[in-house]
């Protein structure tokens, strides 16, 4: 360390430096404190992230609107699982579209194959039943899982009660390696059990798709619930579709992701005939 005076000049120089420093520092101070409360804010009681505002284009916000027209005499539900965090939903009433249809029901899933758990749903469960909406409980079959062990962990994971929706069976994989008479084989041992817990029939979940190639001719028995995401006005040929899942880009109010929407095809007092 030096002993040597400083002289004016270097002092100067110095107080010179602080100041700009200090300067540079309040500028940054400014900016960052600016920039947070443009990116969160607070309005109405919501917390609102304005950078990641939800939005659709023009083709898709056309294409909800219109099939929510032509069907405004159905009954309009959501699903979510845990995609969608518990900080992006105020269990309130929720809405979509530009007529604010109303949302009457909510599917969430439950479990997955022999032992898997969506790590929201029993929160997501109740908070549902407090806001009066009908709710349903699915199951993601995992196809190279033993389907009796996936029946019995779904059951044992999940209590539907009274006005709760039929449970609900989501195939959208086909197993490599196995006959598809054997993958039917299968998926009819889950619904077997199931049904015989419940004495209701499963609702099988599919894309459209896939329930031509490897499920039409075999369930026709059983509530159908497809999903379809093209622009049409009706999920498929299929006349027997109950309920149809046209869009995994709803944006509904209360809700700060964007959510799958389905249609029922009837009237509230019609749901009733898939509620336990």
């Amino acid at each position: 360390m030096s002993n040597t005076p400083k002289t004016k000049s270097s002092q100067k120089k110095n107080n010179h430096s602080n100041t700009k420093y200090w300067i540079l520092l309040l500028l940054f101070s400014t900016l960052f404190m600016g920039g947070a409360g443009y990116l969160l804010k607070e309005t109405k009681g919501k917390f609102h992230h304005s950078r990641h505002k939800i939005n659709n284009s023009k083709y898709e916000t056309k294409r909800i609107n219109g099939i929510l027209d032509h069907h405004s005499d159905k009954i309009l539900g959501i699903d979510i699982s845990h995609y969608q965090s518990k900080d992006k939903i105020k269990w309130e009433n929720f809405t979509i579209g530009d007529n604010n249809a109303e949302i009457k029901f909510i599917v969430m899933r439950a479990t997955m194959g022999k032992n898997g758990k969506d790590k929201h749903f029993n929160e997501y469960w109740e908070k549902a039943k407090d806001v009066n909406l009908i709710r349903g409980a699915y199951h993601y079959y995992r196809p190279h899982e033993d389907p009796e062990k996936q029946a019995k962990w779904f059951l044992k994971n999940i209590d539907l009660q009274q006005g709760d929706l039929h449970p609900i069976l989501d195939i959208e994989k086909y197993p490599r390696g196995k006959s598809k008479e054997d993958f039917h084989k299968d998926l009819k041992i889950w619904l077997k059990i199931v049904e015989e817990a419940y004495g209701k029939q499963p609702i099988i979940y599919s894309y459209y798709s896939f329930y031509n190639d490897y499920l039409r001719g075999e369930f026709e028995e059983y509530p159908l619930w497809m999903a379809n995401y093209r622009d049409v006005l009706v999920p498929s040929k299929i006349d027997n579709w109950a309920f149809w899942q046209f869009t995994e880009k709803g944006i509904v109010s209360n809700i700060k992701t964007k959510v799958d929407v389905n249609i029922f095809n009837g009237k509230l007092s019609q749901l009733k005939k898939y509620t336990i």
